[in-house]
């Protein structure tokens, strides 16, 4: 129960439904979905005592309480000793963890402190943040034009009567806004009104589609971005850490994941005695967030793989259509088939008058992820129309079965 209402927080800013409108792709929605939620979960996961216990916990003399040492040793530091990360000696028993070993006063021998866990969660949730900007940005960009033109079409393709009929669905939530289907007459006029913006181009601009491009190339330099950043926090371990486990497993004592997040460590605790000299007070603390640090950033470092070739292949996949849309009948049929499945393909219209642009095609396969099949028909149907009105040239409509109208 407790793990529920722990997450329960993410359950009102996650919707699981599909969007109302449709402005990007794929993978640019596991940017600022997924991975924002990955993160969000993950600062939940590290600040929650119920499931990882006390995140640290020092053994030390009595000359210190147990509570003072925990909490100094979590706000300063903790450290481990380089020449004790020894496979050899920890499998003849020489040392009881990894990097804990013998460390005198004023020692030279070189240690690698830890400090990174108390930022954790911060750096978890600043990062989750982000990764919702170029989403934000892409939004503001946009200025809801496709939201603007479906708007009202949803279910324009059940429009058979002269008056507006209400959708009654047990899911619909109070207060929410009626489900309608439009009348015959505010469906034509409703695509009367995207002909007349598309046909006239004052409506979607040629920058429309380079604001995308740019949108989707900052989100390959974004994750470049993170992955630096995590590597610089993790102290230059995170770049190589899937690697080192791909590679080597589990079958060495000290693995990479031990050095990056050790779950034992030293830490040392300076005060004054009743004579007024320095005392030094030598503790081993047991690490238990790291148990928990080391699984989040193990996924998150095959996450940030994934969406960064993910991501690199979105671009190259967008550089394509910048290439094909105007020269492969097959490549458009393939292309408006998936995104609005029905019998007309209007690229088999718009092609042959030659008017459409990079901008125009783009914004029209957006168009048709976000209405119903049928409704997109007669709009594009409409389109071509009225550039053949424009161009004189006649109007051939090829529909799936090949049949030719004129």
């Amino acid at each position: 129960m407790s793990l529920m209402k722990s997450f329960g927080v993410l359950k009102s800013s996650w919707n699981p439904s599909p969007q109302q409108y449709t402005i990007d792709n794929w993978m640019f929605r596991l940017h600022y979905k997924a991975t924002v939620l990955f993160f969000l979960a993950a600062s939940i996961l590290v600040t929650s005592r119920q499931y990882i216990g006390e995140h640290i916990k020092c053994i030390a003399d009595k000359g210190v309480s147990q509570r003072v040492m925990n909490s100094f040793c979590f706000f300063t530091s903790t450290f481990t000793v380089i020449k004790h990360l020894d496979a050899n000696q920890l499998d003849s028993g020489n040392l009881a963890h990894p990097g804990v070993g013998p460390y005198g006063i004023n020692s030279a021998e070189p240690i690698k402190k830890h400090a990174y866990y108390q930022w954790v969660p911060f750096v978890l949730f600043f990062q989750g943040i982000m990764f919702y900007l170029t989403h934000l940005l892409w939004k503001k960009m946009e200025g809801g034009r496709l939201k603007y033109l479906v708007n009202g079409l949803k279910y324009a393709a059940f429009s058979l009567e002269d008056k507006e009929l209400e959708i009654k669905s047990k899911k619909q939530k109070q207060g929410q806004k009626k489900l309608m289907i439009p009348t015959k007459g505010d469906k034509t006029k409703k695509i009367q009104q995207i002909r007349n913006l598309f046909t006239q181009g004052i409506y979607v601009n040629r920058n429309w589609s380079t604001k995308l491009i740019v949108c989707e190339v900052l989100n390959v330099l974004h994750v470049i971005f993170q992955i630096c950043l995590t590597n610089k926090f993790l102290g230059g371990h995170f770049i190589s850490l899937g690697l080192h486990i791909l590679s080597e497993g589990l079958n060495s004592n000290v693995d990479i994941l031990d050095e990056v997040f050790p779950k034992v460590t030293k830490c040392t605790f300076h005060k004054y005695g009743p004579s007024g000299s320095i005392q030094h007070h030598d503790a081993m603390c047991v690490m238990a967030l790291n148990v928990v640090n080391e699984k989040i950033y193990t996924g998150l470092w095959f996450w940030f793989a994934f969406i960064l070739i993910g991501s690199i292949l979105a671009v190259i996949w967008r550089i394509l259509t910048i290439f094909l849309y105007s020269r492969s009948g097959i490549f458009n049929r393939l292309v408006f088939c998936t995104s609005s499945p029905g019998r007309l393909n209007p690229w088999r219209v718009l092609s042959l008058l030659n008017q459409v642009s990079f901008t125009d095609w783009l914004f029209l396969v957006y168009l048709s992820k976000n209405i119903d099949p049928m409704v997109f028909r007669d709009i594009s149907q409409g389109i071509s129309e009225d550039m053949q009105e424009k161009t004189g040239d006649k109007l051939l409509i090829d529909d799936v079965d090949g049949q030719k109208f004129s």
